[in-house]
């Protein structure tokens, strides 16, 4: 069953969304991933800071 997340405070760093939401759990996670079409990057990250650098130093392979 897939997860239906409300996320908050979206920004886009190049390809990459982040976004911030909370898990099952009601801690407060975050998620950086790309739009771009093929690429299929996405990560949760416990830190803002974190998932932010995961989005400036993300590369796509596919090109």
């Amino acid at each position: 069953m897939p997860l239906n997340r409300r996320f908050r405070s979206v920004t886009r760093i190049g390809p990459v969304q982040v976004g911030t939401a909370h898990d099952s759990r009601g801690r407060e996670k975050h998620t950086a991933a790309c739009t771009a079409p093929r690429c299929g990057f996405s990560a949760d990250y416990d830190s803002r800071a974190a998932a932010e650098l995961a989005a400036r130093t993300h590369r796509c392979p596919v090109r």
